[in-house]
């Protein structure tokens, strides 16, 4: 298989990671709205969101790659957070990694990125 045709497998299956980020940010959005929950568990959810997503995008990659899957699930690991970072920078001016929260959701979407690709 080309590496052109990898990374399109790679982008279409970081296209799927959003999609499936979209709908559960709007089913926690709901949760807020409808039942009001804490901060610190919209917090702990969107970490949980990341990482399901970049777990499926990594599965998807691993499953259209099919070589070497586990390096892909990462690779579409590092995307995901990378555009992340990316949103977040044209939306606030800056990113912060002063913390270690931002550290933690890179080693968390990486992670379940080459998880997904391993398992796929």
């Amino acid at each position: 298989m080309a590496i052109g045709t990898k990374l399109l497998s790679l982008l279409k299956a970081l296209v799927i990671s959003y999609i499936i980020t979209g709908v559960l940010l709007l089913g926690i959005a709901f949760a807020l709205y409808k039942f009001g929950i804490s901060e610190n568990a919209v917090n702990l959810a969107i970490i949980v969101v990341y990482v399901v997503a970049s777990f499926a995008g990594g599965f998807l990659a691993g499953k259209m790659v099919k070589e070497k899957k586990y390096i892909w699930g990462c690779f579409l690991g590092l995307a995901y957070m990378a555009v992340i970072c990316i949103v977040s920078f044209i939306m606030n001016g800056t990113v912060d990694f002063s913390g270690s929260s931002a550290l933690t959701a890179l080693m968390l979407c990486v992670g379940g990125g080459m998880l997904g690709g391993m398992l796929s």
